[in-house]
């Protein structure tokens, strides 16, 4: 296990299929979930370090009880926390290969937590969406089980929905949709005229059936070549040594064709 291996403070999970929760240093200024680099510069970024704050919904029942509480981005099944310990490494949205990969411009700086503001009958949708970086939204997804199942009422209720969905041929589940997320960043894209991209682990062949069930029902073309996904895998093939080697210890997470090192990982993947 990575946290042991590497003497992190952490604290495991109640339940059947404990989770590892990391305890951060304040006078250190380190974090077990992070690699330093990024923790640095998120530290050192207050709409960055801002997002530390977001409260852990399930550390009253699930965790041991903490003076300083229990943060989201403190579990090792964050996927928010992948998507900063990538992006907010010095340098990152530098690297060329990486910006033609994704579609987005050179030193563009990242914007977590970010509300697209869809139309919807009446309101508009206030949900967020994981990460923008310049005209490029992104979904992360780590451990993760789905992308939501959501009641038609909610669904239906997006201005543009039957402009841009097969409505028909959209899966569904006892009546209620099927990757509800894919669906409401995908209008997302739509409404802002943004790209929009998924990343996921590649040992997640469920998630990736359920982008393609999604994105094969956009009736405009454009909006659809403006929707990609991307594994966590292929994205660390143009990462930093460095970054590399922290998601190899940490996740598991390897660029297509090379096997993980042994036994580090603290995620436990749901097939």
């Amino acid at each position: 296990m990575y946290s042991s291996t590497h003497g992190l403070p952490h604290v495991m999970s109640y339940g059947d299929v404990p989770v590892v929760v990391y305890k951060p240093s304040v006078v250190e200024r380190k974090h077990g979930n992070f690699i330093d680099s990024s923790y640095q510069s998120i530290l050192n970024q207050p709409g960055w370090r801002h997002r530390l704050d977001k409260v852990h919904t399930q550390s009253a029942r699930s965790l041991p009880q903490s003076d300083e509480g229990w943060q989201e981005l403190d579990s090792s099944m964050s996927s928010d926390a992948l998507l900063m310990n990538i992006f907010c490494c010095p340098g990152l949205t530098q690297i060329q290969t990486l910006g033609l990969q994704l579609g987005f411009e050179l030193d563009e700086i990242p914007e977590f937590g970010y509300r697209p503001r869809i139309p919807r009958n009446r309101c508009v949708d206030r949900t967020e969406i994981d990460m923008k970086l310049g005209t490029l939204l992104v979904e992360s997804k780590l451990t993760e089980t789905d992308f939501q199942i959501q009641r038609p009422a909610i669904v239906e209720s997006y201005c543009d929905f039957c402009v841009v969905f097969d409505q028909e041929s959209l899966p569904r589940l006892n009546g209620q949709y099927i990757s509800y997320q894919l669906i409401r960043n995908v209008l997302a894209a739509h409404h802002l005229g943004f790209g929009f991209c998924v990343l996921l682990d590649a040992r997640r062949p469920d998630l990736l059936e359920a982008w393609f069930a999604v994105t094969r029902c956009v009736k405009i073309a454009d909006v659809r070549t403006r929707c990609k996904v991307l594994t966590w895998q292929e994205l660390a093939e143009a990462l930093p040594e460095d970054l590399q080697h922290f998601l190899d210890q940490k996740y598991g997470i390897v660029p297509p064709g090379q096997i993980p090192s042994p036994c580090n990982s603290d995620i436990d993947h749901v097939e």
